[in-house]
């Protein structure tokens, strides 16, 4: 006898299907295996009353603010708990209810769906391809900067930088991603002809020789542009499209593109609620501004307006970020959380690193952005095995 994990709707049918059950058994008791708690944010007190009252009709619970009842509190969070099948009843029900519920209830069908894992694609970086979902991949980087917070200037001749970017792929990288702008605590912002002298030399120096895709750090609609004018093939873009020409060019450019949590003003009411929102909004704004929903990849930003303890909670907390149903991008690589629990420099946090990665891929990360490419290659790669059941080999 043993109590076992069943993460989501496709491991509850296995296991289901283990036991002997029928096909049309199966399809029936799966939903009643996975259990979710879902967390929704600032409700009206009706909205909320509804909500747990037709949750708790179905077996399920809702946890509301003391006062919601008596209607003395102006707003409340609501955590849902239930399984897949009660919260399939709760939808169909809240489609029928006013106060803005049918609307809810769209929302949290789309989380519920997103919760279950995208399926695996093939996303194409304007002629190069990456097979999302199969398998971790990993981002290498190339900083041409003389002050980023690890390799600052160890790459800023073009010859460098090209045996770099070769080695890198000789490891094993999936992606390349190419900055010419220190983005560390504390960094000196540069104008954008500094960042173009930077990166452009090496862009044209790497390309021809480089097979897989060239992604270009930068937040900068310029550079954006410039980069993908002579055939950069992504966007790493720091600050989520916050340049208000930014957006038009990776439309314009059918460049898929990396969009990071990074707050000008870092003050959380509850940590990754704040992330996941913010992402959303951004999102939103992407595909309003002609971006392919299917060319986004999410970063919850590790390192960027976040305490040591909130980077901690962020790579803890990361599965909650496929609410969003995207790929999602982590960057730990030697940041300064890992120095602060360790008590490490810079050049020691190699383990640490490690950690960080297999714990984000337990969680759910999709790509590892890593400037120790071949060490975690082998990490990823067993935790993979662990984790997806994938073969060592590539």
């Amino acid at each position: 006898m043993r109590v076992i994990s069943i993460p989501d709707l496709a491991t509850a049918l296995e296991e289901i299907r283990k036991i002997g059950a029928d096909e049309p058994g199966q399809k029936i008791m799966a939903p009643k295996a996975v259990f979710r708690a879902v967390k929704v944010r600032d409700l009206t007190p009706v909205q909320a009353n509804i909500l747990k009252q037709e949750m708790l009709a179905r077996g399920g619970e809702a946890v509301v603010a003391r006062g919601t009842v008596t209607y003395t509190v102006e707003r409340t969070d609501v955590l849902l708990l239930g399984t897949l099948k009660q919260f399939r009843q709760l939808i169909a029900k809240l489609k029928q209810q006013p106060f803005g519920l049918p609307r809810l209830a769209e929302k949290l069908a789309q989380v519920l769906e997103s919760a279950e894992g995208f399926h695996p694609f093939r996303l194409n970086c304007r002629g190069r391809e990456l097979r999302l979902g199969e398998r971790t991949l990993i981002m290498g980087i190339l900083n041409v900067t003389p002050d980023s917070f690890s390799d600052g200037g160890k790459y800023n001749t073009v010859e460098a930088a090209r045996a770099r970017a070769l080695e890198m792929v000789e490891e094993g990288a999936d992606i390349i991603d190419l900055g010419g702008e220190s983005t560390r605590p504390g960094h000196t912002p540069v104008e954008a002809e500094e960042e173009l002298r930077r990166v452009i030399p090496v862009l044209e120096a790497i390309l021809p020789e480089v097979p897989v895709p060239i992604s270009i750090d930068t937040s900068k609609a310029v550079v954006a542009e410039e980069a993908l004018r002579r055939g950069a093939h992504l966007i790493n873009d720091q600050r989520a499209l916050a340049d208000p020409n930014m957006a038009a060019v990776v439309a314009r450019y059918e460049a898929p593109v990396v969009l990071m949590h990074n707050p000008s003003t870092p003050q959380y009411r509850d940590l990754m609620g704040d992330i996941i929102d913010h992402l959303a909004e951004r999102v939103e704004y992407a595909v309003a501004s002609g971006i392919p929903r299917e060319h986004i990849i999410l970063d919850p930003g590790i390192g960027f307006g976040k305490t040591p303890e909130q980077n901690l909670e962020v790579v803890r907390r990361l599965d909650e970020l496929k609410s969003l149903g995207l790929p999602i991008l982590v960057g730990p690589s030697r940041k300064s959380f890992i120095g602060y629990v360790l008590n490490l420099p810079v050049e020691e946090r190699l383990e640490g690193t490690a950690a960080a990665v297999a714990v984000s891929i337990v969680k759910g990360a999709d790509i590892v952005r890593v400037h120790d490419v071949k060490q975690m290659v082998r990490v990823v790669r067993m935790t993979d095995a662990l984790v997806r059941g994938r073969s060592l080999e590539r």
